[in-house]
């Protein structure tokens, strides 16, 4: 094996899996070490990767030929598939030990930042090194960091209740929000709990639209009420929508109420709407411009950061008043228009009307058949008396029609017949 002889693996999180060809497959997740019965460090029996589609799978040390901080390369041979669960007697390294409470032999307190694995000559690789920094009562300061031997730090075999959540979150915190909410998902609840809530609102309330529901109720109903607002108030109206759907209605008001009325508001519109409908599909905040507006101050308001791709493909034109429900709407320029057309040109005159609106009441079936059939990224949705109320768009369309627990890790399909029904790929 071509690769240093001790690995930081809190360094390799996210390191890209290649292949021998040098196709990735996945990237980093873990280290799965095994414990064992004397006092000897855990041996690193493999990596956990997670692949396309969120599907997390284990790589045998053995199947490994390069280990290094931008790339793990592995060797020839079938590349099982099947879902990675752990196993008794195993140990996630990073999700178990990271930030652990431990204390060194010389009796100074401290929490684990990284553990290091080591080769031997052999070739069996083991956990032999931790990284420890000490507690200081110092607000200012931060404490020492020591690399011990790990059998010099106590606290390591036990798992225990005490551990921090900062150097976990430093780990996750360039995940994309889905890879973040997989990752939560391999959690244990308490500790999945504890990290959701260490997350500042806007990125919690991005997480929280990518997992299953079930874990949405769960974190939100951990959190205390007005945190549960206030992270709301971050998620675009139509997922606010969807989570508060799977919440009593007596605990819907009460969130609800404790909402700024401005972002309450259309969630609460949201809400009236039936189910597997325009209406209860749509985001009540699509791109909306004037007629009189210009295609340079279109291609401006797409290019803001915090717009999905899917609202950023088109602008909505309508009248006075901008904000939904809105004045008559008049139709809609896709962002390939705009980029064809001199920046000084008004929208009125480019503005395309000869695709009927959706309603409100339009159901799932109708809106996924028409959509298909002009291959629209999105469409709009008016009231009766022709106002824009809101727009679907592809991703609002692919999340309702894929089954309930789509996000749900162990709903995932069943690995293919050529995986020999085992937890190594050896």
């Amino acid at each position: 094996m071509s690769t240093p002889n001790r690995v930081y693996i809190a360094r390799l999180a996210g390191v890209a899996v290649f292949d021998p060809n040098g196709d990735q497959v996945g990237r980093v997740r873990d280290a799965v070490a095994r414990m064992r019965p004397t006092q000897r460090p855990p041996e690193i029996v493999g990596l956990v990767a997670e692949m396309p589609m969120r599907r997390r799978i284990f790589l045998s040390i053995n199947r490994i030929t390069s280990i290094d901080p931008d790339a793990v390369v592995l060797g020839s041979g079938t590349l099982n598939l099947r879902r990675f669960e752990k196993r008794p007697n195993e140990l996630l390294v990073l999700q178990e030990l990271l930030d652990r409470r431990v204390q060194l032999d010389t009796g100074q307190a401290g929490s684990v930042v990284d553990v290091a694995m080591e080769c031997s000559r052999g070739g069996e690789w083991a956990l032999t090194r931790v990284a420890v920094r000490e507690q200081t009562s110092r607000l200012t300061r931060r404490g020492h960091l020591h690399q011990v031997e790990w059998d010099r730090v106590r606290g390591l075999g036990v798992v225990g209740d005490n551990r921090g959540t900062a150097n976990l979150l430093a780990v996750l915190e360039d995940m994309r929000p889905a890879d973040l909410a997989n990752a939560l998902q391999d959690l244990p609840d308490a500790r999945r709990n504890e990290v959701a809530a260490a997350l500042d609102d806007e990125r919690l309330a991005d997480v929280l639209s990518e997992l299953p529901e079930r874990d949405q109720v769960e974190i939100l109903a951990a959190l205390d009420r007005e945190r549960a607002a206030d992270v709301l108030e971050e998620m675009d109206p139509d997922d606010a929508a969807d989570l508060l759907n799977e919440l009593p209605p007596p605990e819907q008001d009460v969130l609800l109420d404790l909402m700024e009325p401005d972002e309450a508001d259309p969630v609460r519109q949201l809400l009236r709407y039936a189910s597997g409908t325009a209406g209860s599909v749509m985001t009540s905040e699509p791109v909306i411009l004037p007629p009189d507006a210009t295609v340079a101050e279109a291609l401006a308001r797409i290019r803001e950061v915090q717009l999905s791709p899917a609202v950023a493909a088109q602008v909505f034109v309508a009248r006075a008043p901008l904000t939904t429900p809105t004045g008559r709407y008049l139709g809609m320029v896709h962002f390939q228009r705009l980029l064809r057309e001199p920046p000084a040109d008004l929208l009125g005159g480019i503005v395309v009307n000869d695709i009927d609106p959706l309603r409100t009441s339009t159901p799932l079936t109708e809106i996924t058949r028409r959509m298909a059939t002009y291959d629209m990224v999105g469409m709009p949705v008016v009231d009766r008396n022709n106002r824009l109320v809101g727009a679907v768009t592809v991703d609002d369309v692919l999340d309702h029609s894929l089954p309930r627990d789509w996000r749900d890790r162990d709903a995932a399909p069943t690995p293919s017949a050529t995986d020999d029904g085992t937890g190594d790929d050896d």
